[in-house]
């Protein structure tokens, strides 16, 4: 056992050819630091490096999800047929068939030149002791602890599961074993354990066309390539028959008679009766295995399952949070796929018998909603090669995630990202904004060019050393969580292309420069950054929406370019699904129409099978709930690009700098005290039926005031400072792996003249005025010399930073707030009226659709839309409870809900940065006679177990601007705001202020041109 400082220096401890000799040692919390002799036991974590940053400086504890204790347990099976495997190919693989052993004895011959990786034998090995070996002699059965499994989990089908990481070869495992069986079954015709007959099924288009290497007269077949049959054998495996398919296949078919009926006219000549026009399952069957012929035979079908996790038997028994109606939309399908899959494979086995599935994946675990534990490892999985035993044999990339960097937060800031920006992005329609005047949020921004920072050392690498030798640029991929995301981030990497009414278009600049699709004002010829939606291009239908519009002008510029590759080619006849879906699958390949790409904008995850093995650089803009999830998307990125071994019959390390991605096991050696039990979750959220007491609120970003048109004026000495200093966005980012070289990753610099900045400065205040329909570019002089004067009189830079950060557009957009403000006061007879800045991706917000888990103290409501009321601080807070009560009570009160996971904020600024407030309890008064309009009170319960903070300008925001704006627009009905700091007569203050409230006066006139009515209320608004 070695302990040195230099344990970790290199990650890559053995060669891929050979078995494990060493190890890391994992603690209870992480690496460390000590390599240990042997393989590594099979369990069920995945790696990432140490968090360094602390609260105090300190490095952080684990952090823990779903299922974390049972996907830590070490897998019995795998871990005890493992030992048997290594004495039975220690002893020369015996007890095997002659043909068998040839094979194990070629795969393993150290002196041949195309090599077979151990994992790749190892995955293989022990599917041929299961299948020929165990039972027999001294060995062990282990197919009875298999076949228990497979009765209790897949209804007695034969399924098998081989564990291998991403990138470790899983098509090369699917040809050694086609090969094993095939040459057996031509040397045997009479052996039942050997068929020459195999379905492979795999998730989508992609890794079906890519699994052609399979077919054994494909001119890059894996037998030929990889060298795996003796030259003696080889004619053998072309009398293989195999048949190539995605799940889809198993979707059973309408008959074309029934085409063009609608559904109704469809139910009504069906009345009641089995559907004659649908394809019956034994249809399916034998529509799927067509190719093999009409002499299929029973139980003549090996199955291989690519990507396997997704295909399993759901079972009905719901555990907690996992119940179908409380899944998104994406689990809820992968969930369907999931059971046509299997549903697929039973009629198969019924109808024509299936010998053995041969399940690959690198993550086999049940998914959320399958009735097991999200993470639950198969129980058929036999062997376990895993992305921490990958990285050690130098197998893939090592990924590299942040570990610390100088921002103000507590946590890591581009480890988690979707932390920081979640609540920013939008979920729906973005409306008018593209890439380019897109408030981009600071932290995404930081993100994104800090990690462009060091993708431009990969290509001055690239540059330099492997140009000219035909290598492809490195690939910076970046995962959105939907259409409207991608859409912006796509448009903010590679520039917006606009059509002008002189029919001229033209092409603006990314803000990434490498990733930019324009220069000069024109669209380049080969674009160098694509947007792709995997599950429209895995789907094999025409592409349709928002996606098709987004990638027209992509499109164009590839179909030019396949006309150059392909002269005489009638590019017409390729569509643009296809062709969009021939540029991702060829990322990274040399003359392929996806060489040249270097950034790849994805709509959520892209599909398995992408093989490229160019990508240096991830960034995660999406929830990432899992670590199944985290593993699937970081393999992506860990394909190797170079296979050549050194000196010591190693690979040198390659790396992938990972953002947003947020591995949670391993974070550190440190060692934490006993953990107190937790009282159980209680499910908090939407109760069906109680749509009347639902309660519906604006989501403001800002205020904004509206004076007529007269002469800018700037009174800088009301201003509040604007500091610019440490923040959430890190000046550099520290990147490590478990384990190999660390990387320091900064900011990139910026143009910090003065002149730019207010130049930017006064572009923005323009298209603010603009987005509120007070556009007026003639004051564009005029708005530079007060962002001028605003910088050389209100802004403080601390030391260490400089100006270049008002360039960053959330800087950017909070500073043209601020002087905006100060450009509008009320200066002599001009009549000032607060309008509020309506949130452009979700500007109405309501009690529908809310769902959580809390292990905080509820109360249960009866007056309120959603099922309880969470009580803040430890043990509740009873205040609030006293005030629940109030509200069940009152006759005045229509519904009320406590403000948690409603997403209702109140925008507010303090020592110059905005921030967002969260008050306790909206109120819904009853109407009163006649009245079509509803009145809200904001209720804040302070004092008791509150956090102190910045209450004073929390409450004046609350007060003076957001309802005083939201009662100025006219739309949202009448709102009021009360806060009680004391319980001796809080029923009385709140009797006044729903008085108050009611005392406000009708809604009425334009809201266009409504004022503010000075009445009683305003008491309520000045927190009388």
């Amino acid at each position: 056992m070695s302990n040195t400082a230099d344990a970790l220096a290199n990650p890559i401890l053995n060669g891929p050819y050979d078995i494990p000799s060493q190890h890391f040692e994992m603690g209870a919390h992480g690496p460390t630091g000590n390599v240990l002799p042997g393989r590594r036991l099979s369990e069920s974590f995945i790696p990432i490096a140490a968090l360094k940053k602390g609260i105090d400086g300190s490095v952080q504890e684990a952090l823990e999800f779903e299922g974390t204790s049972e996907r830590r347990e070490r897998n019995s099976l795998i871990n005890d047929l493992r030992r048997e495997v290594e004495i039975w190919r220690a002893q020369g693989y015996a007890r095997v068939t002659p043909m068998t052993r040839k094979l194990l004895l070629h795969w393993a011959d150290s002196t041949r030149e195309n090599r077979v990786l151990f994992c790749q034998r190892d995955a293989v090995e022990t599917a041929i002791f299961l299948h020929e070996v165990a039972g027999r002699d001294d060995f062990t059965d282990w197919r009875r602890r298999v076949d228990e499994a497979n009765l209790q989990h897949n209804d007695g089908m034969p399924r098998v599961a081989l564990k291998m990481a991403t990138g470790s070869g899983k098509t090369v495992v699917m040809a050694m074993l086609i090969a094993w069986q095939t040459i057996n079954k031509i040397q045997s015709p009479r052996d039942a354990r050997f068929s020459k007959r195999f379905l492979v099924v795999t998730p989508g288009i992609t890794i079906r066309d890519r699994l052609r290497v399979l077919q054994p007269g494909d001119p890059g077949n894996y037998y030929d390539e990889r060298d795996l049959i003796p030259a003696d054998l080889k004619g053998q495996v072309y009398q293989a028959q195999i048949v190539i398919t995605n799940y889809h296949a198993f979707l059973l078919r309408d008959s074309k008679e029934i085409s063009g009926v609608s559904a109704n006219t469809r139910k009504l000549l069906l009345n009641g009766k089995s559907d004659p026009f649908r394809e019956t399952p034994d249809a399916m069957v034998s529509r799927v295995l067509r190719d093999f012929g009409a002499d299929k035979g029973a139980g003549e079908i090996i199955v291989f399952n690519d990507e396997a996790h997704h295909c399993y038997q759901d079972r009905p028994i719901q555990v907690l949070g996992t119940k179908a109606s409380k899944l998104s939309t994406d689990e809820k399908k992968a969930n369907e796929d999931a059971r046509v899959w299997f549903k697929g494979l039973r009629a198969i086995d019924r109808k024509v018998g299936i010998k053995t599935a041969f399940d690959l994946s690198a993550t086999p675990y049940y998914l959320k909603g399958s009735g097991y534990h999200e993470g639950f490892i198969f129980p058929w999985t036999v062997s376990d090669f895993s992305l921490m035993d990958a990285i050690e044999s130098g197998i893939v990339k090592v990924p590299r995630t942040p570990v610390d960097d100088d921002s103000t937060s507590d946590l890591v800031t581009y480890l988690r990202l979707w932390d920081h920006i979640g609540d920013d992005l939008p979920k729906k329609k973005a409306g008018a904004y593209v890439g380019d005047d897109w408030p981009i949020p600071g932290v995404l921004e930081g993100a994104l060019r800090s990690l462009y920072a060091s993708y431009c050392r990969s290509w001055e690498h690239w540059e330099t050393q492997l140009k000219s030798l035909g290598e492809p640029p490195p690939v910076f991929i970046i995962i959105c969580p939907n259409t409207v995301v991608s859409k912006l981030v796509y448009d903010w990497v590679a520039g917006v292309e606009k059509s002008r009414d002189d029919g001229y278009v033209a092409h603006s600049t990314g803000n990434l420069e490498l990733f930019s699709n324009g220069v000069d004002g024109k669209g380049v010829d080969r674009p160098p950054t694509i947007l792709v939606d995997s599950a429209q291009l895995e789907s094999g239908e025409p592409l349709k929406g928002e996606f098709k519009e987004s990638v027209a002008g992509e499109i164009e510029a590839f179909k030019s370019e396949y006309r150059r590759r392909n002269p005489g080619a009638d590019v017409d006849k390729i569509t643009d699904a296809e062709l969009l879906r021939e540029v991702m699958n060829t990322v990274g390949k040399r003359g392929r129409l996806g060489e040249q790409i270097r950034c790849v904008v994805s709509v959520a995850m892209l599909t398995e099978g992408w093989d490229a093995n160019t990508v240096t650089h991830i960034l995660g803009i999406r929830a990432f709930r899992s670590q199944l999830l985290c593993e699937q998307v970081v393999g992506r990125g860990l394909r190797r690009r170079s296979y050549v071994v050194n000196e010591e019959g190693r690979f040198e390390p390659e790396y992938a700098n990972v953002y947003g991605i947020p591995f949670a096991f391993i974070p550190s050696d440190k060692e934490v005290g006993e953990e107190r039990p937790k009282p159980p979750a209680v499910e908090v959220g939407t109760v069906e039926g109680r749509e009347h007491f639902r309660i519906s609120f604006p989501k403001l970003d800002g205020y904004r005031m509206e004076i007529p048109d007269e002469p800018i004026i700037f009174d800088a000495d009301s201003a509040t400072r604007f500091v610019i200093g440490p923040d959430t966005v890190p000046r550099w980012t520290e990147v490590e792996g478990i384990a190999g070289e660390a990387e320091r990753l900064l900011m990139e610099e910026a143009d910090v003249r003065p002149q730019r900045i207010a130049f930017e400065l006064a572009r923005r205040l323009i298209h603010l005025r603009a987005s509120t329909g007070d556009e007026k570019r003639w004051e564009f002089p005029r708005l530079v010399e007060v962002s001028r004067r605003w910088i050389e009189e209100c802004v403080d830079v601390a030391d260490g930073f400089d100006l270049g950060r008002l360039l960053m557009s959330e800087a950017k957009a909070e500073a043209a707030e601020q002087i905006n403000q100060l450009i509008v006061q009320q200066v002599g007879n001009r009549r000032e009226r607060l309008r509020p800045i309506m949130r452009r991706f979700d500007p109405v917000g309501s009690t529908a659709d809310v769902l959580f888990l809390t292990r905080k103290a509820v109360v249960e409501t009866m007056k309120s839309e959603i099922s309880h009321v969470v009580l803040d601080g430890q043990g509740g807070n009873t205040w609030e409870q006293i005030l629940a009560a109030e509200c069940e009570l009152s006759k005045q009160v229509a519904a009320y809900v406590k403000n948690d996971h409603l997403g209702f904020t109140i925008p507010y600024v303090h020592k110059g940065r905005t921030h967002s407030y969260v008050p306790d309890f909206l109120l819904r008064l009853q109407r009163q006679d006649g009245e079509e309009f509803d009145r809200t009170l904001i209720v804040e319960v302070s004092g008791g177990q509150k956090s102190p903070g910045p209450t004073t300008a929390k409450a004046e925001t609350a007060r003076n601007s957001w309802c005083a704006a939201v009662n100025n627009h006219g739309g949202f009905g009448r709102w009021g705001y009360i806060e009680i700091t004391t319980m001796l007569d809080a029923r009385d203050r709140l009797k006044d202020a729903i008085d108050a409230l009611y005392a406000d006066g009708p809604v009425i006139g334009d809201s266009d041109t409504l004022d503010y009515p000075e009445t009683h209320a305003d008491e309520v608004r000045r927190g009388a």
